[in-house]
Formats: structure tokens, sequence, C-alpha cells
């Protein structure tokens, strides 16, 4: 028989529920006769949404949903008392509206949200103009300071005119740039470290020299430099770039950053000059002392590590001179946070991603 309400309308017939149904609930899966979701005392929360909702063997929810219970769900999942799913604000974005504290608040505009528009502060743009030496130093040729020196000399021309004054700038897409007459191009940067062996010049060319580094890189394509400089009998870490900020910073003398050395000498290192090395000794260009300087082998004090920050030229040699040594062998083990770990005399390697981030930002000690 049809019912109706008070004011005349048409009531809807009950849907029957089951016997296996009443006595068999489903426990945290998804409810046929209440797909919308809804609200059950006996589980303490909302019932599922196609959003989420919990999982049948009692995990937490998803998306959101409230727990009155506190403990351990029959299928083993874990309840916080009174606490919400991974949305904390407890509910889920659906057709722009938001749940908030277990209800749900429809927004005035179902619409889809519009794409983002960019504004000028929103990203950086490519910057089209930059100084001379800085295009220059970023092809690879050298660094900032030396490309100062070579555009007052009158060999670097734009668009054809030399050009020979500091602080000119060029548009990287538009002009040609030339140094010596070869057209400049910025190409890609490239870091390598090299484990240095005896008897090689540290060099990009040298005509006088019999053997020089660079003799040892022929199967790098990319056209690189080597980061300061390794006395022909000094070996050990070395690096090489054609990123000319890069090399700057590290060759420049404000670079306060250590570099470890193994120093062999032709006599035991006693403990006082040892300690006055530590203190500092007078050099041809001022004083200098090791940051620290320890024994390698206990048996043999001919052999020494030492620490230093000095970018000046030869000074652990000069310092064991200074003391009244002769070094022997000096190999850099250490230098701008690489090692040559692995590699052989005479080997080198491209620096992994991780190390050029730690290179560019200068996070090594």
């Amino acid at each position: 028989m049809d019912q109706f309400s008070k004011d005349g309308r048409k009531l809807r017939p009950r849907k029957k529920v089951s016997t296996t149904e009443a006595e068999h609930p489903q426990h945290g899966s998804y409810n046929a006769g209440r797909r919308e979701g809804g609200y059950h005392k006996a589980e303490g929360g909302y019932s599922q949404h196609r959003e989420g909702g919990y999982r049948s063997e009692g995990g937490q929810h998803r998306e959101g949903g409230y727990h009155k219970n506190y403990g351990h769900s029959p299928e083993g999942g874990q309840h916080r008392e009174g606490g919400y799913g991974q949305n904390r604000e407890g509910g889920y974005r659906k057709n722009s509206g938001y749940r908030q504290k277990g209800g749900y608040r429809k927004s005035f505009n179902d619409s889809p949200r519009p794409a983002p528009k960019y504004s000028d502060d929103s990203f950086t743009p490519v910057q089209e103009e930059v100084r001379l030496n800085k295009f220059i130093a970023n092809s690879g040729v050298c660094s900032r300071r030396e490309a100062d020196t070579m555009i007052q000399a009158g060999v670097v021309t734009v668009n054809g005119e030399v050009v020979t004054e500091l602080g000119t700038k060029v548009n990287v897409f538009n002009d040609v740039v030339k140094f010596n007459g070869e057209t400049l191009r910025g190409e890609a940067k490239v870091y390598l470290v090299m484990n240095k062996p005896r008897g090689y010049v540290t060099t990009a060319s040298d005509p006088h020299a019999e053997k020089t580094v660079m003799d040892l890189l022929k199967a790098c394509t990319t056209r690189v430099y080597p980061v300061g400089r390794l006395d022909k009998a000094t070996t050990g870490v070395l690096m090489f770039t054609n990123d000319g900020e890069i090399a700057e910073r590290l060759t420049h003398p404000s670079y306060d950053k250590k570099k470890i050395y193994q120093v062999t000498l032709n006599r035991p290192l006693t403990d006082e000059d040892r300690d006055r090395i530590l203190a500092g000794l007078e050099l041809s260009d001022g004083p200098m002392a090791a940051d620290a300087l320890e024994f390698i082998d206990e048996t043999d004090h001919r052999k020494a590590g030492i620490e230093i920050h000095s970018g000046k030229n030869r000074v652990v040699r000069r310092l064991f001179e200074a003391a009244g040594y002769e070094v022997r062998a000096l190999d850099r083990v250490y230098f701008a946070g690489l090692t040559k770990k692995g590699l052989k005399k005479g080997e080198w390697r491209y620096l992994t991603e991780s190390e050029v981030n730690i290179l560019k930002m200068g996070a090594y000690v």
C-alpha cells in the first residue's frame, strides 16, 4: 500500500534488508545501499566514499573520515581516537567542495578551476644580456679575471668589432663573440677529477713541456682546463672543468676550504719542528701555519699528513723547507670535497650529479 506524508507527498517504500546483511554487515567495504556515504553509529564513523574510505583489512582512512572508537579494529587495523585520516582537515575535495570536521560544504562554484596564470614573479626568465667576461668564462675559455685581461688586450670581438671596454654586455642569442678569431659558444658544463701522476706538468698547453696533464684526457671530448696547479713532481687530486666561474672561485686567494696532503720528508720530523710549523713560520710572502699536522706512521716520522687552507704557491714545500726539511714526495689527497678514491695514477672520472651540486653550493669543508 502506498504511503503519504502530512503534506500529501508520496513516500518511497523502504528497502528491505535481508537477514544475512543484518546479521553480517560488511565491515569496511563499500555499502551497496549507501553509495554516497552516511554515518554508521555501530562503526563510529563515515561509511565509504568512492574517493576513499577505509580498507577492508581495517587500515586507516586514506582520504579522511572520523573514528570515535579508540583501539584496534576487528581486522587488526588501528583507529586513532577522535582523529581524522591523512587529510588533517578531515575531508577531501570533490567538485571543488571541501569537507571540514566531518561535514561537507559545497562550494559556491562547482565549475573546474581555471589553469594558473604565471606572472613575472612566478618564474625566472632567461637572462638574455650578460657581461662579456662572464660570457667568455661560461664558454670554457678562462676565468672572468683572465677574460678581462683578454678584453683589454684587444683579442675579443663582438659582431666583428674589437671590444676593449670592461663591463660591456652582450646578447647571448644574437651577438657573435670571437676570441682570437674563434667563435665562442656556450658549452655544457663538465667536471672531472684526476689522480695526477708524477712527471706531468699542470697546464692546458705548454710547447716546452714533455708531458702535460692534458695528454691523459684524450678520451674527454669536451675542452676542459685544470683548476689550479700541482707541481710536476706533485701527485694526487686534480680537478678539471670548463666552468670558468667555478674555476675562479676555487683558485681565488679568498678561497677558504681545506686541502690535505701527504708528505714524505728526507728525515724524521721532530716534535719541536712539528710544533713550529703549526705555530707558523715566516715565508717570503708572509707568515704561514698549518691547520693540522699528524704523523701517518708512528714508526716512521718521515711521513705526515698536513692540512692547510692557504692557496699560496708551493706553500707545503716551502713550509717544510723553512723548517729545514726537504720534501721527497707530495701527494694531494683532498681538494674541493674530492678525493682520489678508486682512481689509479693517471686515471680520471666525471663527477657525479651530487658531487657537482655540492661543488656549486660549496657545501664541503
